[in-house]
């Protein structure tokens, strides 16, 4: 691959669509109105009343709008001199306000101005520790209300509290100057478990958003306590976190500078004496880990006394009665508590640092909330809760809430819980709610031919097992649809059918016929394409998507075929009353005029498949789960093992020979069985996976203006081609009329027998050919077809065209990797990565919090920096990760910065200490910023924009700023990450798609 190296991009990168969440209401008056998301989320306003629309800008929690209309859901607004809609349910006639003081010198005064800029005029002048209400905050400027009047400040001069500061000489009426503070900051260090984190929040309370995540062992700067909370600041961001969680000297017992030892130093950790405090006939599971998944080890009656040693996160780390294991901190308490009254029926465990809060459930008047048996909407409704039901919440996480309610236990959407019982006299809906879709639960109908009937399938595939047949104008009620399938309950039954065959009205029943099950292949359209190869040559139509499937039929220059669906470089067709598979390199979508190509290539290889194969084919891993492939050196049972790859490990095979395929998976190349391979993704029937988000920027050209800005700049490819040379370039020396020697300077290889096809590479004078035919060629001469043996050559525009168009990878699971949106945060669990991932990784095992951590400081998605430090480390076993001394100090690098060939080891820990890397930790957290610093924070932020750049080619008509030439470049970084993700199922994954006009 040919690429321009640039230090701090990486690459390795899965999918399935989601849509945005956007609800409904209505009004008709221009008021003031304010945006009401969480406080690190951002509403986007949009250019239509619609989800699909574009983004003309986004909106932070508290921002004062203007809203001219409100229809069906969407509010008209106007906000800082632009115009859009946005969903009326995310904007509020009351902003929420909080409380904030000014912290300045004693004798300087801080101006309100009349708008949030220092040139504009100003309201009035206020004193140090003034009383301010702050109505929102926006690009470091807060909106406020002090002594009746409103204006804008400075956010940076506002504190939470009122500061004790020096006297200082007075300064200009217009000076505003930071206080001195009396009191004294302090470094301290974060002190929770090995594995754990500790939330930095925007507030001294549980219930504020989280700002970061802090591993063990992290340097904080502490400015003041108050109430059980610690006001810090830690990687440029201030917040705060539970005092109990800092200590003022680093315990070292996590990490030492030394590798290859037993045993690791510390300090000793202070031990306090509690008692289990859960209701009389009830008891405490003491559990093997910090989570409710971890297996019981012991169960603890009311009053039992305990040796704790740690408390993080909601678990305290305890020992009793010889064993040792970890209980929720909420059942311990420092007194004894009676032991004569309380019961309960269950053992206890926290989910959640939140107390257990009273809400309810806040539906329309006539609809119910499903309470699940698991927080997802494929869990079973376990009851129906209307509207002001009152019901106590346990925990909430990824937007959904344990709750009990009637003494039953279960999971609600929190997007239809509120801390106040709701009016219950008004709306009206018609079914359940549940909080996956933009779109409600709604009603719709079989729409089939009269004598045919649709599959209801027990998963969104046509391979799922058909649970019943519905006929047309069967009433069904849709939950949910995603990627061309619905999921739908009918007659007390749940399944899957195909969004195609259901319409929103009762469909007449009179006409029609077909004779089999109506299931969806492609969200595409059947569409008719030609065959394009050479005049005399054929295309072989195999059985599978493979050059080892057998060959079913020939196809000549021009048969119109039906393409059924496209994927991974092969086209499903029907031909001739046959189906098969073809090479998609070698369909075109417009009639052929041979009349325009005379005489070409007579003497073409026939029945060729795929030039591109030197590209690989994309398959997965088919093994049990739970079991492994192993990936040998070479193509025998007795070879070395290279790695084991997990079911439904995405690989890309080379080549398959005597049931052996060679293949390369995560970085590693090897092979494996062939038997054990299959070209389908595998499914993972009740595993709830994570959520994805899909955006579209559109860009104001053509996709064939944009292939042909990138041809200016020669994009390159290793797909052989089939070249040619003209007569008169070549001389032959000797008998042998397979060997021409090139005469003279500026001779090309070109892509066809004329000088009108594209330039494939260029000769030098002497360099010998081999040739293989001869052709006439449409400009009159001979044309030699040659073989040629260079691995990287210019590549045609129709392939580059091909790696261009955005629909020929979006649809594909893996493919759809080029879009994954690297500077957003991926919202990892970390128990979970720990577990699945890092588990046996070396110095990275139980690291997860500090990739976590990274990606919070410095906004980049989290399994993008896994992925890079698994493959640069080694997984978690080089010498630069396991450390390497530098003038008496031991350093750490976790993603080979600044280590260059020759000197990896020695320049790599040089930059290390320069960058002071002291701990594994400071080099996963400090190492991101540099990575970030690169093409990510440039806004080229997914794969697809760092190969293609499109923003640039819009606004400059140049392809500028590409990290690499090769036109499969972002095609063939994709597995390693879709791997980390296939292994999680807590996750936010965002894509980022380019529209062309």
């Amino acid at each position: 691959m040919k690429k321009v190296i640039v230090p701090g991009v990486f690459f390795a990168a899965l999918s399935a669509p989601v849509l945005i969440q956007e609800a409904q209401a209505a009004s008709n008056a221009a008021v003031v109105k304010y945006v009401n998301v969480e406080s690190n989320s951002s509403l986007n306003v949009r250019k239509s009343a619609s989800s699909k629309a574009g983004v003309v800008t986004t909106l932070k929690k508290g921002k004062e709008v203007t809203v001219l209309s409100e229809s069906n859901g969407w509010a008209k607004i106007t906000v800082d001199g632009k115009t859009g809609y946005v969903s009326s349910d995310y904007l509020t006639e009351k902003t929420n306000t909080y409380v904030k003081y000014v912290s300045i010198d004693s004798n300087s005064t801080l101006n309100v101005r009349t708008s949030p800029n220092t040139s504009s005029s100003v309201v009035t002048k206020i004193a140090a520790n003034t009383k301010v209400e702050v109505l929102s905050d926006s690009n470091g400027w807060s909106k406020i209300k002090v002594n009746g009047k409103q204006g804008y400040v400075a956010s940076k001069y506002l504190s939470d509290s009122v500061t004790t500061v020096k006297e200082s000489t007075p300064k200009a009426d217009t000076a505003t100057k930071v206080s001195t503070k009396e009191t004294k900051t302090e470094t301290m260090y974060v002190n929770v478990d090995q594995g754990s984190s500790l939330n930095m929040r925007n507030k001294p309370s549980n219930s504020g958003s989280v700002i970061v995540k802090l591993a063990k062992g992290v340097e904080v700067t502490a400015y003041s306590d108050s109430n059980g909370w610690t006001k810090i600041k830690v990687y440029g961001k201030e917040g705060y976190v539970a005092t109990k969680y800092l200590s003022k000297t680093k315990s070292t017992n996590s990490v030492t500078d030394k590798t290859n030892s037993n045993s690791s130093s510390g300090t000793v950790a202070k031990t306090t004496t509690k008692y289990v405090n859960v209701d009389k006939s009830s008891t405490l599971n003491m559990r093997a880990s910090a989570s409710t998944s971890g297996s019981v080890v012991t169960k603890l009656s009311r009053g039992t006394k305990v040796t704790v040693t740690s408390e993080s996160n909601g678990w305290a780390k305890i020992t009793v009665s010889g064993k040792t294991g970890y209980v929720s901190t909420s059942y311990l308490t420092t007194t004894a508590p009676s032991t004569q009254s309380g019961s309960t029926n269950a053992p206890k465990d926290p989910v959640k640092e939140t107390p257990t809060v009273t809400k309810y459930v806040n539906v329309d008047k006539n609809s119910t909330l499903n309470m699940r048996s698991s927080a997802s909407t494929s869990g079973s409704v376990v009851t129906k809760l209307s509207r002001g039901t009152k019901v106590t919440v346990t925990s909430e996480s990824n937007g959904w809430a344990k709750i009990t309610v009637s003494g039953k236990t279960g999971y609600v959407s929190t997007s239809y819980l509120t801390t106040t019982a709701p009016n219950t006299q008004s709306g009206s809906t018609d079914a359940p709610k549940d909080p996956v879709k933009e779109t409600p639960t709604v009603t719709k109908y079989v729409n089939v031919d009269k004598n045919s009937t649709l599959n209801m399938r027990s998963s969104a595939s046509t391979s799922g097992s058909v649970v019943t047949k519905l006929s047309s104008g069967t009433k069904v009620t849709v939950t949910s649809e995603s990627n061309g399938w619905a999921k739908i309950t009918v007659s007390g039954k749940t399944g899957y059918v195909s969004t195609s065959y259901l319409t929103t009205t009762a469909p007449g029943t009179q006409s029609g016929s077909t004779d089999a099950p109506k299931d969806p292949v492609k969200e595409t359209p059947t569409v008719t394409k030609y065959v394009n190869v050479d005049k005399n040559s054929t295309l072989n139509m195999r059985s599978s998507a493979s050059t080892s499937g057998s060959v079913v039929t020939k196809l000549a220059r021009g048969t119109a075929v039906t393409v059924i669906s496209e994927s991974n470089g092969w086209t499903k067709i029907t031909a001739s009353g046959k189906t098969g598979y073809v090479s998609s390199s070698y369909l075109t979508s417009s009639s052929l005029d041979d009349s325009e190509n005379p005489d070409s290539n007579e003497n073409a290889n026939p029945g060729e498949d795929n030039a591109g194969s030197t590209e690989g084919t994309l398959k997965y891993v088919n093994v049990d789960q739970g079991s492994s492939l192993n990936m040998r050196k070479s193509p025998s049972s007795s070879a070395g093992i290279v790695a084991k790859l997990a079911a439904g490990t995405a690989v890309t095979v080379y080549s398959e020979e005597n049931g052996w395929a060679k293949v390369t998976a995560n970085g590693q190349e090897g092979y494996v069985s062939s038997a054990y391979l299959t070209t389908k993704q595998a499914e993972t029937p009740g595993v709830s996976k994570g959520e994805t988000v899909k955006t579209y920027v559109n860009y104001d050209m053509t996709l064939d203006e944009m292939a042909t800005i990138q041809m200016g700049a020669n994009p390159q490819t290793d797909k052989a081609y089939d070249v040619y040379i003209r007569e008169d370039a070549v001389a032959f020396k000797s008998s042998d009329q397979t060997k021409g020697t090139i005469i003279g300077s500026g001779w090309r290889l070109r892509g066809g027998a004329g000088t009108e096809y594209s330039v494939v590479n260029s000769v030098q004078n002497g360099q010998v050919l081999t040739i293989t035919s001869k052709v006439k060629g449409s400009d009159g001469y001979y044309w030699y077809k040659v073989n040629s043996t260079q691995s990287w050559v210019n590549a045609s525009k129709e392939d580059t065209t091909y790696y261009l168009n955005p629909d020929n990878f979006i649809n594909t699971t893996v493919q759809s990797m080029q879009f994954l949106k690297l500077s957003a945060k991926a919202d990892i669990n970390d128990t979970e990565v720990n577990e699945r991932i890092l588990a046996g990784k070396g110095i990275l095992s139980g690291k997860a919090s500090s990739f976590i951590t990274a990606a919070n400081a410095y906004g980049i998605n989290e399994v993008y920096l896994i992925s890079h430090a698994l493959l640069e480390t080694g997984n978690g076993t080089s010498t630069l990760a396991k450390g390497v001394t530098v003038n008496g100090k031991t350093v750490y690098n976790m993603y080979g910065i600044g280590a260059y060939d020759g000197s990896a080891i020695s320049s790599g820990a040089q930059y290390a200490y320069n960058a002071g890397w002291f701990t594994p930790e400071a080099a996963i957290i400090g190492g991101a910023k540099f990575i970030a610093q690169g093409y990510i924070n440039a806004g080229q932020d997914t794969l697809y924009k760092m190969r293609w750049n499109p923003g640039a080619a819009e606004s400059t008509g140049k392809a500028t700023h590409q990290y690499a030439t090769d036109i499969g470049w972002a095609s063939k970084q994709v597995t390693q990450i879709y791997n980390l993700y296939s292994l999680l199922d807590s996750y936010i994954l965002k894509l980022e798609i380019p529209k062309y006009k």
